[in-house]
């Protein structure tokens, strides 16, 4: 469970010191209980499936602050952006490779067939990858087959 871990990560890096590792840590255990709390479910543990949605989430909104300190010109601010985002990705499972994108698209547009339209294509695209693609390449990719 992903969530047990986060909880075993943030005591070790309190015994280890790592100030900037436990911030990040425990911002993702307040993101988790949170959702529990929304979802009324704040005494069970979260899905893992969940968890990743979260987590996922998370990541994107570190990549989107980097890029906006960049253009504002706080290198030193966007390289800690980006350092919370690899942290959270370490909880993440490996993202597939745009060639690997392809090939589910390309079998969802088949089983499909006719019907294909892009909303039910991502969708079935994002069930099929498991939180393993990034949905604005799943999105990019599917527009492009469906164009031909």
């Amino acid at each position: 469970m992903i969530e047990t871990q986060l909880e075993q990560d943030i005591k070790t890096a309190l015994l280890a010191g790592d100030k900037d590792r436990v911030l990040t840590l425990r911002m993702l255990k307040s993101a988790v209980l949170s959702a529990k709390v929304a979802g009324g479910s704040r005494d069970s543990i979260m899905p893992d499936a969940e968890v990743v949605a979260l987590f996922s989430k998370e990541a994107k909104k570190r990549q989107e602050s980097a890029e906006l300190y960049k253009q504002g010109g706080n290198d030193f601010k966007a390289e800690a952006e980006l350092a919370e985002k690899a942290l959270i990705e370490t909880y993440l499972p490996a993202q597939l490779s745009e060639a690997e994108v392809i090939t589910v698209v390309e079998a969802v547009i088949a089983d499909l067939g006719d019907t294909a339209a892009m909303g039910p294509v991502i969708g079935q695209v994002k069930a099929k990858t498991n939180g393993a693609a990034d949905g604005a390449l799943i999105a990019k990719l599917v527009k492009e087959k469906l164009a031909k």
